[in-house]
């Protein structure tokens, strides 16, 4: 996502409902941030000292107790360091939520083949859905890896939250692989029709438009029927308002020419 939509998914998902039943209360008491809303780009220049240093702290911490390793977790949601995965992949297993989310995210950070079936294991079985959010969002870095069914089972079955990022990912999935981008669409397509989060159907249109240049003329066209029905019928406006953007951003003149007829009829403002 782009910053602006990175800034609004972030400020809609802390209003998604999660099943209270799932939040361990560990996690409740320990919680005092989202290690996602910590991640950023790389840096570079002057900047790249100053992480090298941390990197070198946060590699004691991860070895310490229970809150270094949270901060040495931090770092590894904003740094790549190869040196942090041995440390970080046994922490997948750990029994705090905190930590296994934390250390979900560093691992979306810096990818670590071996760590492909753990991630998958965790977001089909994990208890708690903070860890599986953390998941379907970090798995859009293994998007080379069989993922691709994990993550439409999770858009399909999960709580909110996960499916917001699930739908993400699957974005990721498809702009990488010619074979998965048109399945990815197809199921970003029906939960854009059926999901009842409006932030999920926004995030469908977002992924649906970064997949759209890859995909057959068939799904294209699609895509753009969809688009309409939702820009004329979806109850949100916000959800109304993405799918009006993603058509203006499509450059198909047939599509533009629709739009405009709607704006002549009075069906558009």
């Amino acid at each position: 996502m782009n910053d602006e939509n990175q800034k609004l998914t972030d400020e809609r998902l802390a209003n998604l409902a999660i099943d209270p039943d799932l939040l361990a209360r560990e996690l409740a008491a320990q919680l005092a941030g989202d290690p996602l809303d910590e991640i950023e780009l790389d840096k570079t220049g002057e900047d790249e000292g100053n992480s090298s240093k941390e990197c070198d702290l946060a590699l004691k911490w991860l070895q310490l107790g229970n809150n270094e390793r949270l901060q040495g977790l931090r770092v590894f949601c904003e740094h790549r360091d190869p040196r942090a995965l041995p440390f970080l992949l046994p922490l997948l297993e750990e029994p705090s939520p905190v930590i296994r989310m934390s250390a979900v995210y560093a691992l979306g950070r810096n990818p670590c083949p071996k760590a492909i079936d753990l991630l998958l294991h965790l977001l089909r079985f994990d208890s708690n859905a903070y860890v599986r959010k953390a998941t379907a969002w970090s798995l859009g870095n293994y998007s080379d890896a069989q993922v691709l069914e994990p993550l439409i089972n999770a858009l399909k079955e999960d709580v909110a939250a996960v499916r917001l990022w699930a739908s993400s990912s699957l974005a990721e999935v498809g702009l990488n692989s010619a074979d998965s981008s048109p399945l990815a669409a197809d199921q970003l397509l029906e939960s854009l029709q059926v999901d009842g989060e409006p932030i999920v159907r926004s995030n469908c249109i977002w992924s649906l438009g970064r997949l759209y240049g890859l995909l057959s003329v068939e799904i294209q066209i699609q895509i753009e029927e969809i688009f309409i029905a939702v820009l004329l019928n979806d109850r949100e406006p916000s959800v109304r308002y993405e799918a009006r953007t993603a058509l203006e951003q499509l450059n198909n003149p047939e599509v533009q020419k629709k739009l405009k007829l709607l704006i002549d009829d009075g069906q558009l403002v």
